[in-house]
């Protein structure tokens, strides 16, 4: 019986000891550096189990030993918490990093970029070429209903959830700046402020301009003057997209909802989708009297608050025009 206790206990020794070799083992081949040599992208699809993920990195020359790699998965309590996605693996990226990375769902990140001022048209034309999106969506949301920005996405998120997430960024930036809103405003609701922005987008690409442009616009609302914004001509000739030809007298002459020089007050949408400073200009603009502005030669703008000196201002443009060789 002793005989026997004695080589129990040696079995158990032995046994032990293996077990903490191997675990040792384990342990150093997941945190030893990776055979991979280059940067590598592994898409993981949706459903994929250990094994599944397991091979594909191998096969990838991720990791070395799929085996070892769903043995660390399984003692480590992993084996079911691998997550679809798209990953970015670095050289020598050791077995437990990669790992951790598809277990935290540490996915690559996409970008797009919505300049500001762009109609809807132009919009879902870059929408619709993203790489990594899925999926159809409607391309006839309006203008004035999506928030200019750079938004990150993951592959496989559809097309109209990002739309619909631009909407909400929108919603949540009017929301914000109407509720700080100047006083006294010749606006009556956010979407005429969206109106009056996505003006104020479209007549000056200068930053530091935007609340001046927008303080001529709320003057000349408050007096019942006519907006005469060419920007908004444009929109009624063409909505799509930039016009590809200068104004014409007859464009200026045109019955279209958007030709301000023709109509009181707003016209009755924005003409494209307005940035948040531009937004924000319009709901706290500069506190100015001018009335006017005309392009000044440099890429901005002169103002002025009588006709005469507008006038003065037009014709200093026209004589910089005639130097350019411009009609």
């Amino acid at each position: 019986m002793k005989r026997l206790l004695v080589i129990f206990s040696v079995v158990v020794a032995v046994g032990l000891a293996a077990l903490a070799g191997g675990w040792l083992w384990l342990s150093a081949h997941i945190q030893a550096t990776g055979p991979l040599t280059e940067e590598t992208f592994v898409v993981v699809e949706p459903g994929s189990g250990l094994g599944t993920v397991a091979l594909q990195l191998q096969n990838a020359g991720i990791i070395q030993s799929d085996f070892t790699f769903r043995l660390h998965a399984r003692l480590s309590g992993y084996a079911a918490q691998v997550k679809a996605g798209e990953y970015r693996f670095e050289p020598g990226v050791s077995p437990g990093a990669v790992l951790a990375k598809v277990v935290a769902h540490d996915v690559v990140v996409r970008f797009i970029t919505i300049p500001e001022g762009l109609s809807s048209f132009q919009i879902a034309d870059l929408i619709a070429a993203a790489d990594g999106l899925t999926g159809d969506f409607s391309r006839t949301f309006k203008d004035g209903t999506l928030l200019p920005e750079t938004y990150g996405y993951e592959r496989g998120e559809s097309r109209a959830a990002l739309v619909r997430r631009m909407e909400m960024a929108l919603d949540r930036t009017l929301a914000d700046l109407w509720a700080g809103r100047a006083p006294d405003l010749p606006i009556d609701s956010p979407k005429d402020a969206l109106i009056l922005a996505s003006i104020v987008e479209k007549e000056t690409s200068v930053a530091d301009e935007r609340p001046r442009v927008a303080a001529v616009f709320v003057n000349r609302l408050k007096r019942r003057m006519r907006l005469q914004s060419d920007p908004t001509v444009a929109y009624g000739v063409d909505p799509s997209g930039p016009l590809r030809r200068p104004l014409r007298r007859s464009d200026l002459d045109g019955d279209t909802p958007y030709n301000t020089y023709k109509i009181s007050g707003l016209p009755p949408g924005p003409i494209c989708h307005p940035g948040r400073d531009s937004i924000a200009a319009v709901l706290n603009p500069a506190s100015i009297r001018d009335l006017y502005f005309v392009a000044d030669g440099s890429g901005g703008h002169a103002f002025a608050e009588t006709l005469a000196a507008h006038n003065r201002n037009v014709a200093q443009w026209r004589r910089i025009q005639r130097e350019r060789g411009e009609r």
